[in-house]
């Protein structure tokens, strides 16, 4: 069912414009090595309102965590609380599988605060940089 995801993802994930590409992607690659999609959705419509695709993960650093990768909305959908439902039920679903933290990324653009304004009114906090090489 992972067609469903494409919608909401597409907001975040310009690229995969075709949902055939998308599915492909999601199911050939990045699910066997882990990731997983889930989704927020609403009675009327068939498609995802919110997801996020996530993965665990170990690391010196963090120890067991979950990671999300994505987290997006459709932009229909936005600012009806579909991503901090999923944000919820990602930090149950880190405990149940023994993860000690939770993190993500995110962009720093002004197109962005209303996401930061999200991640810290679920209990994010900025620990870090992430630094990157085009290669």
């Amino acid at each position: 069912e992972t067609h469903l995801a494409h919608q909401a993802m597409r907001a975040l994930r310009t690229a995969y414009e075709s949902e055939r590409e998308f599915v492909e992607h999601v199911d050939g690659v990045l699910r066997p090595a882990g990731y997983r999609l889930v989704g927020a959705f609403v009675s009327d419509r068939e498609q995802a309102v919110a997801v996020a695709g996530v993965r665990v993960g170990d690391s010196l650093a963090w120890g067991h965590y979950l990671y999300v990768d994505d987290l997006s909305t459709a932009p229909d959908a936005r600012r009806r609380g579909h991503a901090g439902v999923l944000l919820d039920w990602l930090a149950q679903e880190g405990r149940r599988l023994g993860c000690g933290q939770l993190h993500l990324d995110s962009g720093t653009g002004p197109e962005r605060f209303d996401a930061h304004r999200l991640y810290h009114n679920h209990g994010l906090a900025i620990y870090s940089h992430h630094f990157a090489h085009g290669l």
